[in-house]
């Protein structure tokens, strides 16, 4: 497609893609917590609990990064 072969598409659908979901799953938790007026300890809660499964997939990019495959 285009002269991408499927794995570059790949690459570039998990990390700008995947990466632009994320920002925007952020922004969402930001709205929750500022429309239910949470306060400073009610976001960071919010913040730390619904983006905990976010760090998985930022930690398997880092660490596949620094080994170098």
């Amino acid at each position: 497609m285009f002269g991408f072969t499927e794995e570059q598409i790949t690459n570039f659908g998990m990390t700008f893609g995947v990466g632009a979901f994320i920002i925007y799953m952020l922004f969402i938790v930001g709205q929750l917590a500022y429309e239910s007026k949470a306060g400073k300890f009610g976001t960071f809660i919010l913040f730390v609990v619904l983006a905990f499964g976010m760090v998985g997939f930022i930690a398997k990019s880092v660490i596949t990064w620094w080994w170098g495959l």
